[in-house]
């Protein structure tokens, strides 16, 4: 009797320890390549699945964003400028079966890519487009990247270059110019401020030459700055510009070396 119990427990235990083998749980982010005796069967998940051991073999695939660090490269940019620079790169997988299937690693293989295109196309631009237009950059990172990966059900979804890290003779540079660029600012903005003074002190002798009104408005106002500065002790008797012309009339009339020249 202890022999028939034996030769039924047995074999139930295998089958349950097949079952519960055979079981798999796929998070929502997770799915499960599965080959049928190595072939491609078809791709499982999210939830519970059913993975037949030994005949069929499945390979987890992580849907979720993953953040991949560059390492610092050297780069030698088109002025002929050695630099070195990282970036960080976002990418996901959308297509398991290509993921699985095309490529063997496709993180190192990302990663590979990632650093070769970086050289490659700051190697295009000089050092000031590096420094200031990073965001150009950075799309035509992600542009070719996203291009090459695709047949690897990869998408590349942002590129950042971090750091671009000079020497110091290349940073001292950069600060001279610098420096000269805001002096020619200012010489620029002063020269210009010049110019608009003049301007303004044109029109003001313009204006107070087609009106001697404003002129003898001009003349008071300036006495009477004069005599409140509290720093002379000399008197002013302002005087119409009508007597003054007059006074001017008569003495061209009666001047002896115009009259003999006469």
């Amino acid at each position: 009797m202890l022999g028939n119990f034996g030769f039924v427990v047995v074999p139930l235990v295998i089958l349950i320890a097949i079952i519960a083998m055979s079981l798999r749980v796929l998070r929502e982010y997770e799915r499960g390549v599965v080959f049928f005796l190595g072939r491609f069967q078809r791709v499982k998940g999210p939830g519970l699945i059913i993975v037949v051991p030994v005949i069929q073999q499945m390979v987890k695939v992580d849907l979720r964003i993953i953040t991949l660090d560059v390492p610092s490269q050297d780069v030698i940019s088109q002025d002929n400028v050695t630099v070195r620079v990282n970036a960080v790169l976002y990418f996901r997988v959308v297509d398991s079966e290509k993921a699985v299937i095309q490529v063997e690693n496709y993180y190192a293989a990302t990663s590979q890519l990632a650093q070769t295109t970086l050289r490659s196309v700051l190697g295009k631009h000089d050092l000031d487009e590096m420094l200031s237009e990073r965001d150009k950059l950075n799309n035509d990172i992600q542009g070719i990247l996203d291009q090459q990966t695709d047949a690897w059900g990869i998408k590349v979804t942002n590129v950042e270059i971090k750091h671009v890290d000079l020497d110091e003779s290349m940073i001292r540079a950069i600060a001279r110019q610098a420096e000269a660029e805001r002096e020619r600012r200012a010489k620029v903005i002063h020269a210009e401020g010049e110019f608009q003074a003049a301007e303004q002190l044109v029109n003001a002798a313009r204006m107070m030459e087609e009106s001697p009104a404003a002129l003898q408005l001009r003349y008071l106002q300036t006495m009477a700055d004069m005599s409140t500065s509290g720093k002379t002790s000399s008197i002013f008797f302002p005087l119409p510009m009508e007597l003054t012309n007059a006074f001017q009339q008569f003495a061209e009339r009666f001047n002896p070396t115009e009259r003999d020249g006469r």
